[in-house]
């Protein structure tokens, strides 16, 4: 399939995708960032655009006047669609406002199935305000992940430690350095008959335990100087820092709104880096029927995945198709080339 990007309604777009591309369970990840039920209008003033609703000046780039059941409804049926483009393997991010979103993750676990639910992230989007007003501060949004079934493409993203982690979790040095701690050689659970049973060095594992591997293994690992001696004679396994991945990222992310976005709520293109990578892989169909700017195709693009995009806003479209034509082919990257459709 040809990277497709189409102009007009989306609930027409995803027809079209079922009848005419035939993209049914096609397609592994779908990241939407619909209005947010602000009941307001986004606009563009001289190429800039605002970045908060209801402003009087300007072309009006998309509007958010739909609000309640209307919304609610609104997005339901676009839900429906997706779900049936969605392959078995695929993933769902919906980008949504805190006022809302719980309403939307009941219609979500009512089409996804609540067994399908996997995140609520937090969303922080900007620097605390200062506003007066009844209240807290509000500094995030939120995304709902939602995936087709329990076995969906994952590929676990990992942050870097900070000095403060390394300090915490690897705690020791060794006399070349390199930080690491230790961790113990068995688990819960015994075995009477396996392999993990037998004892190793004369020491058999701790009552109502087992070795967490085999003796060769284990006898192997004291080899190499990968186990540490306490005084009492106890085994522990080394774990180096240099040698971890990083940190399992947790579901608060901090990525801030652009501050002079080309297109009203554009979003952090890190962000779509981030979600592309860990639920799509290399010629996998990404879709964003509310594609705004085109920060998801830009970055389904760089990571070499083939992607569609829908909007109805003229201004949507236009800066989509800049940012896609603005990036520089090299030897990993080619040209973006597209289909273009309008409905």
């Amino acid at each position: 399939m040809n990277n497709l990007l189409i102009k007009g309604d989306n609930i027409q777009g995803l027809d079209y995708l079922l009848k005419e591309k035939k993209l049914e369970s096609k397609i592994d990840l779908i990241y939407i960032d619909p209005p947010f039920a602000t009941n307001g209008n986004f606009t563009i003033t001289d190429g800039r655009s605002s970045t908060v609703s209801n402003s009087r000046n300007g072309d009006v780039a998309y509007s958010d006047k739909l609000i309640g059941k209307d919304f609610i409804e609104f997005l339901r049926k676009r839900l429906i669609l997706l779900k049936e483009l969605l392959s078995q393997q695929g993933s769902i991010y919906l980008h949504i406002d805190y006022k809302i979103g719980h309403y939307i993750k009941i219609m979500m676990d009512e089409i996804f199935g609540i067994e399908n639910f996997r995140n609520d992230i937090t969303r922080i989007k900007c620097n605390p305000k200062n506003f007066d007003r009844i209240g807290y501060g509000n500094i995030k949004d939120l995304i709902l992940f939602y995936t087709k079934s329990s076995k969906p493409i994952w590929n676990e993203p990992r942050e870097k430690y900070t000095k403060k982690d390394l300090d915490k979790l690897f705690p020791k040095t060794d006399k070349q350095r390199r930080r690491y701690t230790t961790v113990p050689i068995h688990a819960p659970g015994e075995t009477e008959n396996g392999k993990s049973s037998k004892p190793f060095k004369g020491i058999s594992p701790p009552k109502g335990r087992h070795w967490r591997t085999d003796v060769e293994t284990l006898e192997q690992w004291d080899k190499e100087g990968l186990l540490e001696w306490s005084s009492t004679g106890n085994p522990r396994k080394i774990i180096f820092a240099d040698e971890r991945e990083g940190k399992r990222l947790q579901d608060i992310w901090e990525y801030k709104d652009p501050q002079y976005p080309s297109y009203p709520t554009e979003k952090n293109a890190e962000l779509l880096d981030l979600i592309i990578r860990a639920s799509s892989k290399p010629e996998s169909i990404v879709l964003d029927c509310f594609c705004g700017s085109g920060t998801t195709l830009k970055s389904a693009h760089l990571l070499n995945r083939r992607w569609i995009g829908i909007d109805q806003s003229e201004y949507a479209i236009k800066a989509t198709i800049e940012k896609l034509k603005a990036i520089k082919e090299d030897l990993f990257i080619p040209k973006p080339e597209w289909e273009f459709i309008e409905i």
